[in-house]
């Protein structure tokens, strides 16, 4: 059971599970946008884009799962000491909470658009015929723009890894593999 849970060492395998499925998603939601971005609609756009709405509700509950997960595991985590460390903190709480936000205000303007959504074919949000204006609008505003502001907090993510290791000689990476 050890190998499954945090230890002041190294993630235990639940917490590195759920840290590189996630991050295999994210490449995929973000391989999507940057296709779609650069080329437009077409079908490889569309194959690859297709999957948004669906993956996008399935990491909304990845991230709350490993957010509770992370919550009963604190006390045996890997410490974060010093100034390094409080940066750390911030850090993964600006990419929790953008990992909460974003799902939230598309769920929000999906229901509010009046389509149905039904991931996996269960389904969480019923047709109507009419729209609730106010809440497409959150998405419609930042929604597109919050991705790409997430893109760059992932990349500074995995930099600050590269540099702890280089510079620091920390070899945090080394924690959650």
């Amino acid at each position: 059971m050890a190998k499954w849970l945090d230890t002041p060492q190294r993630y235990g395998r639940i917490s590195r599970s759920f840290h590189w499925l996630m991050a295999a998603l994210f490449g995929w939601q973000f391989a999507g946008a940057l296709l779609f971005v650069s080329m437009g609609d077409n079908a490889l756009t569309r194959f690859v884009g297709g999957s948004h709405l669906t993956l996008g509700f399935t990491l909304f509950i990845f991230v709350l799962l490993r957010g509770a997960w992370a919550l009963a595991n604190l006390r045996r985590r890997p410490p974060h000491p010093g100034n390094h460390g409080l940066a750390a903190i911030a850090g993964h709480a600006l990419i929790y909470a953008v990992m909460i936000l974003q799902p939230s205000i598309a769920l929000l303007r999906q229901y509010g658009s009046g389509k149905p959504f039904k991931p996996y074919g269960i389904s969480v949000m019923q047709a109507r015929d009419y729209k609730i204006e106010w809440m497409m609008v959150p998405a419609d505003l930042a929604h597109y723009w919050l991705g790409f502001a997430f893109l760059a907090i992932i990349v500074g993510h995995m930099t600050m890894a590269v540099l702890h290791r280089k510079l620091w000689k920390e070899d945090v990476l080394a924690r959650m593999t």
